[in-house]
Protein backbone atom coordinates (compact mmCIF):
# COMPACT_ATOMS: atom_id res chain seq x y z
CA UNK A 1 0.00 0.00 0.00
CA UNK A 2 0.99 3.53 -0.68
CA UNK A 3 1.98 6.28 1.93
CA UNK A 4 -1.01 7.79 0.67
CA UNK A 5 -3.55 5.02 2.00
CA UNK A 6 -2.53 5.90 5.72
CA UNK A 7 -1.16 9.36 6.18
CA UNK A 8 -2.18 12.84 5.06
CA UNK A 9 0.57 14.02 3.13
CA UNK A 10 -1.21 17.27 1.92
CA UNK A 11 -2.20 18.18 5.41
CA UNK A 12 0.97 17.90 6.67
CA UNK A 13 2.64 19.92 4.00
CA UNK A 14 0.11 22.75 4.41
CA UNK A 15 0.06 22.67 8.49
CA UNK A 16 1.51 25.83 9.49
CA UNK A 17 5.39 25.72 10.94
CA UNK A 18 5.46 27.70 14.40
CA UNK A 19 9.17 28.41 15.03
CA UNK A 20 9.33 30.33 18.26
CA UNK A 21 10.58 29.35 20.75
CA UNK A 22 11.04 26.12 18.71
CA UNK A 23 10.05 24.69 15.65
CA UNK A 24 7.07 22.29 15.99
CA UNK A 25 3.52 21.65 13.20
CA UNK A 26 0.49 20.06 14.73
CA UNK A 27 -1.76 17.76 12.14
CA UNK A 28 -5.13 16.44 13.35
CA UNK A 29 -6.08 13.60 11.40
CA UNK A 30 -2.96 12.69 10.36
CA UNK A 31 -3.84 9.32 9.86
CA UNK A 32 -6.37 8.97 7.45
CA UNK A 33 -9.60 8.06 9.38
CA UNK A 34 -10.58 5.23 6.85
CA UNK A 35 -7.03 3.58 7.55
CA UNK A 36 -7.57 3.78 11.46
CA UNK A 37 -9.47 0.48 12.06
CA UNK A 38 -6.95 -1.81 10.57
CA UNK A 39 -4.33 -0.45 12.33
CA UNK A 40 -5.82 -0.31 15.14
CA UNK A 41 -6.52 -3.73 14.47
CA UNK A 42 -2.88 -4.77 14.27
CA UNK A 43 -1.57 -2.28 16.88
CA UNK A 44 1.28 -4.41 19.31
CA UNK A 45 -0.24 -4.95 22.24
CA UNK A 46 1.79 -2.96 24.70
CA UNK A 47 0.68 -3.88 28.34
CA UNK A 48 3.29 -1.74 30.62
CA UNK A 49 4.42 1.88 30.64
CA UNK A 50 7.36 2.87 28.61
CA UNK A 51 8.91 2.70 25.45
CA UNK A 52 9.30 -0.50 23.24
CA UNK A 53 11.24 -0.16 20.17
CA UNK A 54 9.90 -1.26 17.06
CA UNK A 55 11.89 -4.54 16.70
CA UNK A 56 10.60 -6.03 20.06
CA UNK A 57 7.42 -5.88 19.47
CA UNK A 58 4.71 -8.00 17.59
CA UNK A 59 2.19 -6.58 14.90
CA UNK A 60 -0.32 -7.32 12.40
CA UNK A 61 0.80 -6.55 8.31
CA UNK A 62 -1.06 -3.37 7.85
CA UNK A 63 0.25 -1.91 11.03
CA UNK A 64 3.77 -2.76 9.29
CA UNK A 65 3.21 -1.13 6.26
CA UNK A 66 2.09 1.74 8.34
CA UNK A 67 5.62 2.17 9.93
CA UNK A 68 6.75 1.96 6.30
CA UNK A 69 4.61 4.33 5.38
CA UNK A 70 5.60 7.13 8.26
CA UNK A 71 9.35 6.31 7.46
CA UNK A 72 9.02 6.54 3.80
CA UNK A 73 10.68 8.97 0.82
CA UNK A 74 7.53 10.90 0.77
CA UNK A 75 7.33 11.83 4.57
CA UNK A 76 10.96 12.33 4.89
CA UNK A 77 10.85 14.74 1.90
CA UNK A 78 7.89 16.96 3.46
CA UNK A 79 9.72 16.84 6.78
CA UNK A 80 13.13 18.22 5.23
CA UNK A 81 10.82 20.74 3.31
CA UNK A 82 8.93 22.14 5.85
CA UNK A 83 12.30 22.51 8.58
CA UNK A 84 14.58 23.49 5.97
CA UNK A 85 16.73 19.88 6.84
CA UNK A 86 18.33 17.39 5.12
CA UNK A 87 17.52 14.01 6.79
CA UNK A 88 18.90 12.20 3.63
CA UNK A 89 21.81 10.57 5.56
CA UNK A 90 19.99 10.44 8.79
CA UNK A 91 18.59 6.92 10.16
CA UNK A 92 15.09 6.74 11.72
CA UNK A 93 13.81 4.99 15.07
CA UNK A 94 10.46 3.65 16.20
CA UNK A 95 8.93 3.40 19.90
CA UNK A 96 5.64 2.70 21.23
CA UNK A 97 3.99 3.03 24.16
CA UNK A 98 1.19 1.64 25.24
CA UNK A 99 0.28 2.80 28.62
CA UNK A 100 1.00 5.47 31.03
CA UNK A 101 1.46 5.69 34.84
CA UNK A 102 0.78 8.48 37.03
CA UNK A 103 4.53 9.26 37.32
CA UNK A 104 4.66 9.99 33.34
CA UNK A 105 5.33 13.00 31.69
CA UNK A 106 7.64 14.94 33.42
CA UNK A 107 9.24 18.01 31.67
CA UNK A 108 12.43 17.48 29.92
CA UNK A 109 13.95 17.90 26.44
CA UNK A 110 15.24 14.94 23.80
CA UNK A 111 18.43 13.35 23.94
CA UNK A 112 20.81 15.62 21.55
CA UNK A 113 21.40 12.46 19.57
CA UNK A 114 17.56 13.10 18.03
CA UNK A 115 17.22 15.75 15.34
CA UNK A 116 13.37 15.57 14.62
CA UNK A 117 11.03 14.22 17.05
CA UNK A 118 7.50 12.80 15.67
CA UNK A 119 4.84 11.75 18.01
CA UNK A 120 1.75 10.20 16.22
CA UNK A 121 -1.14 9.27 18.69
CA UNK A 122 -3.93 6.82 18.42
CA UNK A 123 -6.36 6.88 21.27
CA UNK A 124 -9.70 7.76 19.95
CA UNK A 125 -11.00 11.20 21.53
CA UNK A 126 -8.89 11.82 24.63
CA UNK A 127 -11.21 13.26 27.30
CA UNK A 128 -8.94 13.27 30.30
CA UNK A 129 -7.31 15.97 31.67
CA UNK A 130 -3.86 14.40 31.86
CA UNK A 131 -2.32 12.92 29.35
CA UNK A 132 -2.16 16.15 26.60
CA UNK A 133 1.67 17.12 25.77
CA UNK A 134 2.11 20.70 26.46
CA UNK A 135 5.13 22.49 24.88
CA UNK A 136 6.54 24.52 27.09
CA UNK A 137 8.51 28.04 27.91
CA UNK A 138 10.31 26.92 30.35
CA UNK A 139 11.91 23.62 32.27
CA UNK A 140 10.08 24.24 35.34
CA UNK A 141 6.46 25.22 34.89
CA UNK A 142 4.46 22.98 33.67
CA UNK A 143 1.52 25.90 33.50
CA UNK A 144 3.96 27.79 31.09
CA UNK A 145 2.23 26.90 27.49
CA UNK A 146 3.13 27.42 24.51
CA UNK A 147 0.55 24.71 22.97
CA UNK A 148 -0.93 21.51 24.29
CA UNK A 149 -1.92 18.65 22.22
CA UNK A 150 -4.73 16.17 23.05
CA UNK A 151 -3.40 12.41 22.33
CA UNK A 152 -6.40 12.14 19.75
CA UNK A 153 -6.66 9.71 17.61
CA UNK A 154 -4.65 10.46 14.03
CA UNK A 155 -2.81 13.56 15.68
CA UNK A 156 0.56 13.87 14.58
CA UNK A 157 2.74 16.33 16.50
CA UNK A 158 6.16 17.12 14.80
CA UNK A 159 9.61 19.16 16.43
CA UNK A 160 12.92 20.01 15.71
CA UNK A 161 14.65 18.60 18.92
CA UNK A 162 16.49 22.13 20.17
CA UNK A 163 18.02 22.67 23.68
CA UNK A 164 14.90 24.86 24.80
CA UNK A 165 12.47 21.96 22.87
CA UNK A 166 10.40 21.83 26.80
CA UNK A 167 8.06 19.55 27.16
CA UNK A 168 5.65 17.53 29.20
CA UNK A 169 2.00 16.89 30.37
CA UNK A 170 -0.19 16.11 33.69
CA UNK A 171 0.29 12.64 35.15
CA UNK A 172 -1.95 10.03 33.63
CA UNK A 173 -2.80 6.66 34.58
CA UNK A 174 -4.13 3.87 32.09
CA UNK A 175 -3.98 3.51 28.27
CA UNK A 176 -2.51 5.93 25.88
CA UNK A 177 -1.27 4.80 22.68
CA UNK A 178 1.84 7.11 21.16
CA UNK A 179 4.28 6.24 18.68
CA UNK A 180 7.53 8.56 18.49
CA UNK A 181 9.69 8.34 15.16
CA UNK A 182 12.62 10.08 15.39
CA UNK A 183 15.64 11.09 12.74
CA UNK A 184 18.77 10.26 14.79
CA UNK A 185 22.48 12.09 14.13
CA UNK A 186 23.89 8.08 12.92
CA UNK A 187 23.67 4.96 13.40
CA UNK A 188 25.68 4.22 16.35
CA UNK A 189 22.68 5.70 17.92
CA UNK A 190 19.95 3.56 16.52
CA UNK A 191 22.01 0.42 17.73
CA UNK A 192 22.68 1.56 21.23
CA UNK A 193 19.01 3.27 21.93
CA UNK A 194 17.31 -0.20 20.81
CA UNK A 195 19.39 -1.95 23.00
CA UNK A 196 18.95 0.01 25.95
CA UNK A 197 15.30 -0.19 25.33
CA UNK A 198 15.18 -3.70 24.55
CA UNK A 199 17.25 -4.73 27.99
CA UNK A 200 15.19 -2.21 29.81
CA UNK A 201 12.09 -3.68 28.29
CA UNK A 202 13.54 -7.35 29.38
CA UNK A 203 14.25 -7.06 32.63
CA UNK A 204 11.01 -4.63 33.49
CA UNK A 205 8.59 -7.46 31.54
CA UNK A 206 10.31 -10.41 34.37
CA UNK A 207 9.84 -7.98 36.94
CA UNK A 208 6.65 -6.71 35.83
CA UNK A 209 7.70 -3.27 36.12
CA UNK A 210 7.45 -0.18 33.64
CA UNK A 211 9.97 0.94 32.04
CA UNK A 212 11.23 4.56 32.65
CA UNK A 213 10.16 7.45 30.84
CA UNK A 214 7.13 9.39 29.01
CA UNK A 215 5.48 11.18 25.97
Amino acid sequence: MTAGAFIDIDAFRKAPLVREPFPYAMVPGFVKSGAVPAIEADFPKVDLPGSFPLPTLKYGPVFRDFMQAIRGPEFEQAVQEKFGIDLSRRPTMVTVRGRSRMSDGQIHTDSRTKVITVLIYMNGKWEAQGGRLRLLRSPDNLDDVIAEVPPDEGTLLIFKNELNAWHGYEGFEGERKVIQLNWVTDDGVVWREQTRHKMSAFFKRLAGRPAAGGY
